[in-house]
């Protein structure tokens, strides 16, 4: 089911706030609303007999439906209400046998990095940077990085991943947010940000702003993207802020903007910006960026490992995000994020995979069991980190710590149709007694049998069907070969 082309009612924030709570009063608005602007020549989409997890205060609905229209969820009941409802006039999705889940939300990642998975390991994060990553980065093209980015878009939507926040060097010609659309997920991109080359920074990030945000129905979005306090001079942090502000002041209103950073991914950080800028850090990075003022809800801050109690407070008082990389953190050896604090202050945390040369994949079902594990584990305490928090952060909380949730994150009338089907039908999966504990303790991504994003069905029965994979697979290695020869690796 394909329907292009359509403005559809429900597109801002404030619509949808509306419309969703005047549902509470009558289910049937939200389908009024979105059926007067898509017409009566697009075939809506009726997913139909499977447990609907909604990541909302529904639950989970069991033999359950959602109805879709255009790009929109318009229904969501037992199977026989909403087809008792609705008796034709809809494509039907069979569901039996699977569990229906929003889409997956990885809140930090550097898609273009696939060229290198497998290139740098065993090793900690300034090593891995300074000897590996960055020198072999100066060889790269703009095709090289719009060709790792496909295929780690192809990779994150075969493993039930619809939305992905990632930073990596932009061009205007080949580039990370063209490889997102072309693949046809949902994405949030960055132009990467360091103070040895702060015009062209400037330069590349308002291009890309004016190039791609808000493009292909809204699914592509562009964040500003400081790489870190240790690369990144204090004047030159505010400078990027008040960007940000600006930025969201002239296109924000439906889709806000934000700031993506990392922040305190390793214990010698505030060593490190000391001596890279001669900053004193009376209290330690949280409280520097404090005074800075760049701090606030629009900012998303990757790993958050190495934090104060105080810390922690001043994060909760500013409304920062956090992305949560339990498996590139514990690959590097650089520590373990105090997420069940972070939780407890009222923090949005989501979780991110970072790259696929420092995880090495991007595998989100993988990143839920080890952010339910280690907690436990660090802890002693099995209940810490429950299966239900992990879901959150892969949903409903992604989406938060986006600023996307009034679109994103759960399975509700008005909100986008970003929706996997997962078979719990094989060896591994059965039986099944709680659907939130299969997703985060049993479920594989291979498990992934449907993918919808923006109303549309880019997986079915497992393959992709906006890509051609083998002949993208042919082009990557090649480009790779190449990168390898340009670098004197081969």
């Amino acid at each position: 089911m394909e329907c292009f082309g359509i403005q559809y009612a429900v597109h801002s924030r404030l619509d949808y706030k509306h419309v969703c709570s005047d549902t509470t009063r009558n289910p049937y608005l939200v389908k009024k609303a979105i059926s007067q602007h898509v017409g009566g020549d697009c075939v809506g989409l009726l997913i139909c007999g499977g447990s609907v997890v909604t990541m909302s205060e529904r639950g989970v609905v069991r033999d359950g439906a959602v109805l879709i229209e255009g790009d929109r969820i318009v229904e969501v009941g037992k199977c026989d209400d909403v087809r008792r409802r609705n008796p034709r006039g809809y494509e039907k999705l069979n569901a039996r046998g699977k569990i229906v889940l929003p889409g997956l939300i990885n809140t930090h990642h550097h898609l273009a990095m696939s060229l290198l998975r497998g290139y740098a390991d065993d090793m900690p994060l300034k090593e891995w940077l300074e000897e590996k990553i960055w020198p072999i980065e100066m060889h790269m093209t703009s095709e090289d990085i719009y060709l790792g980015a496909k295929l780690t878009a192809v990779e994150s939507v075969l493993g039930g991943c619809t939305t992905v926040n990632t930073m990596y060097h932009y061009a205007p010609e080949f580039n990370e947010a063209k490889a997102i659309a072309e693949v046809g997920i949902r994405g949030v991109v960055g132009h990467v940000c360091f103070s040895w080359r702060k015009d062209e920074d400037l330069r590349l990030t308002r291009s890309l702003v004016e190039a791609w945000h808000g493009a292909d129905n809204g699914r592509i979005r562009v964040s500003v993207d400081p790489h870190a306090p240790y690369t990144v001079d204090p004047d030159y942090m505010v400078e990027l802020w008040n960007l940000t502000l600006e930025l969201n002041e002239k296109y924000g209103e439906k889709s806000p903007i934000t700031l993506h950073t990392h922040l305190a991914e390793t214990v010698d950080e505030a060593d490190k910006i000391k001596r890279t800028f001669g900053v004193e850090l009376d209290g330690g990075i949280v409280e520097y960026l404090d005074r800075l003022g760049v701090l606030g809800r629009l900012m998303l801050a990757a790993h958050c490992v190495h934090l104060s109690e105080k810390d922690i407070v001043i994060l909760a008082s500013r409304g920062v995000k956090v992305a949560h990389n339990p498996v590139s953190n514990l690959k590097l050896g650089s520590g373990i994020s105090p997420v069940p604090k972070l939780l407890e202050a009222g923090i949005d945390v989501g979780l991110g995979t970072d790259s696929v040369c420092s995880n090495n994949s991007s595998d989100m079902f993988e990143t839920m069991k080890f952010a339910a594990l280690i907690h436990k584990g660090v802890s002693m305490n099995p209940s810490i980190m429950n299966a239900w928090k992990v879901l959150q952060m892969a949903t409903i909380g992604g989406a938060k710590a986006l600023n996307w949730d009034y679109e994103l994150g759960s399975i509700e009338p008005g909100k986008k149709a970003d929706i996997i089907l997962v078979d719990v039908q094989t060896p591994h999966a059965i039986p099944m007694y709680s659907e939130t504990s299969h997703l985060v303790y049993a479920v594989k991504s291979s498990d992934v049998e449907t993918v919808i994003v923006d109303g549309r069905i880019i997986v079915e029965r497992r393959e992709i069907k906006t890509v051609r994979v083998e002949e993208l697979i042919e082009k990557f290695l090649k480009a790779r070969d190449k990168l390898m020869e340009r670098a004197g690796l081969t």
